[in-house]
């Protein structure tokens, strides 16, 4: 026997030591050098990113629980009246309340959370050190880049496919209980247009059985008639793998081919409609509910129906893109402006900073609005914030001492 396999068969927990071993040194070579030979992330950049995150999470924290607690006093009326139960109010609306807020804000507490450590950083001159030792502010700039980005990739997908799945409760919940809406559980005469050159007409559609009577189907080719279908019920296959499948009952189709004219008729007919149950409902907040996919699949199909009402999913839909990358402009500006050691300490930079903050979020608020009632493009009021964040981040930077 070789010593080789005498040493494998014989010592396996030291051959597993030994490789364990191997791998720590290749991962500690591979954190600590880039291809130039020069450190990736440095001690510094570790600490400033511990710092930024660190302090970011805290911010969060606090203001969260500030605002459960300003929350539930301003709706303990509504709630009690409308005996909510205390375990709806926690789990359904508060648990998902949470994260909803905080991802909201999420802009905020980043311009906040870097204003304030980088203030405190500069008040104890530990940016005055860094700097001696040959460091710029380009590469001062990298640890906060890093931290900024973790910050936007978690943001845009908890935004973009998590918290619109948790919304469905809280959205639920707030229309039940404190708004008292209710559910709306049918609806009359409804028409739309669910495909290119087709209309459907419903006269009454029954939401919790699926089913509704009084449906027409009409096809248009060059705005000519070219079909007409009639039925007396129609029932959604919910069992089906295939979406948009439908049941009619008691149909009657005229196909028109020039002068001709085409009958059919039958009891049950099933057949594929591009039209939901859910397309003949509005939930109020109803685009907090949706993910990125389904936003722009909605979107679509609004805008061929000729539907109103589709700036306010566009919107949504534009700002789940342009809040994360609000993360690195408010990042810039927010080190640009607490990097240097004030007089005053660091009161004036926070101050600073916290309208500033404020005002992009009410900018970003005003341009949304103009965009739902005004007419503006939703792409454009939704992301003008940003660039005009963008210059004033460019000019902070341009004047900051490198």
């Amino acid at each position: 026997m070789s010593p080789r396999l005498h040493y494998l068969l014989r010592r396996p927990a030291q051959w597993l030591a030994d490789l364990s071993a191997l791998i720590q040194r290749g991962g500690r070579r591979l954190h600590e050098r880039t291809l130039g030979g020069k450190p990736l992330l440095g001690r510094i950049d570790r600490y400033i990113i511990y710092k930024f995150l660190s302090t970011y999470i805290f911010l969060i924290t606090i203001i969260v629980v500030i605002a459960v607690i300003f929350d539930y006093n301003e709706k303990i009326d509504k709630l009690t009246q409308s005996h909510a139960p205390f375990q709806k109010i926690v789990f359904d609306y508060y648990v998902n309340f949470v994260p909803y807020f905080a991802n909201l804000f999420s802009p905020l507490f980043v311009f906040i959370a870097v204003i304030f450590f980088t203030s405190k950083l500069a008040d104890t001159s530990e940016i005055i050190a860094m700097k001696s030792t040959g460091m710029s502010f380009r590469r001062l700039l990298r640890p906060y880049m890093v931290s900024a980005a973790l910050i936007a990739v978690t943001t845009f997908l908890l935004g973009g496919y998590i918290i619109p799945q948790s919304n469905v409760a809280r959205v639920n919940f707030e229309n039940y209980y404190i708004k008292r809406r209710g559910e709306i559980t049918a609806v009359d005469n409804v028409q739309m247009q669910v495909d290119t050159g087709v209309v459907a007409y419903i006269t009454h559609f029954d939401n919790t059985r699926k089913s509704g009577y009084g449906f027409s189907l009409d096809k248009f080719v060059d705005k000519k008639l070219i079909s007409h279908l009639t039925a007396q019920s129609l029932q959604y296959d919910t069992l089906s793998e295939r979406r948009f499948s439908w049941t009619l009952r008691n149909y009657h189709i005229r196909t028109l081919q020039g002068k001709r004219e085409i009958l059919q008729s039958g009891s049950r007919m099933d057949t594929i409609i591009k039209m939901e149950p859910k397309d003949f409902f509005y939930v109020r907040n109803q685009q907090e509910t949706m993910t990125l996919p389904e936003l722009k699949e909605f979107i679509g199909r609004q805008k061929l129906r000729g539907a109103a009402g589709v700036s306010t999913f566009e919107v949504e839909y534009h700002k789940r893109y342009a809040t994360p990358f609000a993360a690195f402009i408010l990042t810039l500006i927010g080190v640009s402006l607490s990097c240097e050691k004030r007089k005053g300490g660091m009161g004036a930079s926070i101050g600073v900073g916290i309208a500033l903050s404020f005002t992009y979020i009410l900018f970003q608020t005003i341009s949304s609005t103009f965009a739902i009632n005004a007419g503006w493009s939703p792409m454009l009021s939704v992301w003008l914030p940003n660039f005009i964040f963008a210059i004033i981040a460019f000019v902070l930077y341009k004047r900051t001492p490198q």
